[in-house]
C-alpha cells in the first residue's frame, strides 16, 4: 500500500468514498459531473491542498484525505495544516488503515513546517470522534458553519 498525491483518474473512487461511508460503493457506477471535475482541478492546482489517496498498490483508493496547507499570523505565522474528507472503504475499516493515513498525513504537515494540525468532524460521526481522540486530537473548540 502507498500514500499518493490523487489524480484525475481517482475522482471517481473518492467521490465513491465520500457518498456513503457506511457502504462500498463502485467507482464505475459514480457520476463525475462539472462540479466534481471543477473541484478537483482547483485542488490540484493549489498548492496548497493535496488531496491524497491511499492505494492498495494496484491503483484501488482504499483511502482518502484532503490536506490544506493555511498560513496565517497566528501562532507566530506558522502554517497548520487542515484535514477534511478523511475515508476509508468500509469493507476495510478495523484494520489500522485509518490511523496509518492519519499518521502519514500528520507526519506530511510537520515535515513542511506546520506546527498544528486541525480537523472537524460532524457531530453524528462519534466513532470517528474517538478515534481521533485516540491520535491525540482533543476538543479546543467549537466550531460553526453558515450554508451560503
Amino acid at each position: 500500500m502507498l500514500f499518493r498525491i490523487a489524480t484525475r483518474r481517482d475522482l471517481p473512487a473518492i467521490i465513491a468514498l465520500l457518498s456513503d461511508e457506511r457502504a462500498v460503493v463502485d467507482p464505475a457506477t459514480v457520476v463525475v459531473d462539472e462540479a466534481y471535475a471543477h473541484a478537483f482541478e482547483a485542488v490540484d492546482a493549489d498548492p496548497r491542498n493535496e488531496m491524497v489517496v491511499l492505494d492498495e498498490g494496484d491503483g484501488t483508493v482504499l483511502g482518502c484525505l484532503q490536506l490544506t496547507y493555511i498560513p496565517g499570523l497566528g501562532r507566530h505565522g506558522q502554517e497548520r495544516a487542515l484535514i477534511e474528507a478523511v475515508r476509508i472503504r468500509a469493507d476495510r475499516r478495523g484494520a489500522g488503515l485509518g490511523r496509518t493515513m492519519l499518521t502519514w498525513a500528520i507526519d506530511r504537515a510537520r515535515a513542511r513546517g506546520c506546527t498544528l494540525v486541525q480537523l472537524t468532524s460532524n457531530k453524528r460521526r462519534t466513532e470517528a470522534h474517538r478515534f481521533y481522540a485516540s491520535l491525540g486530537f482533543v476538543r479546543s473548540h467549537d466550531g460553526f458553519k453558515l450554508p451560503l
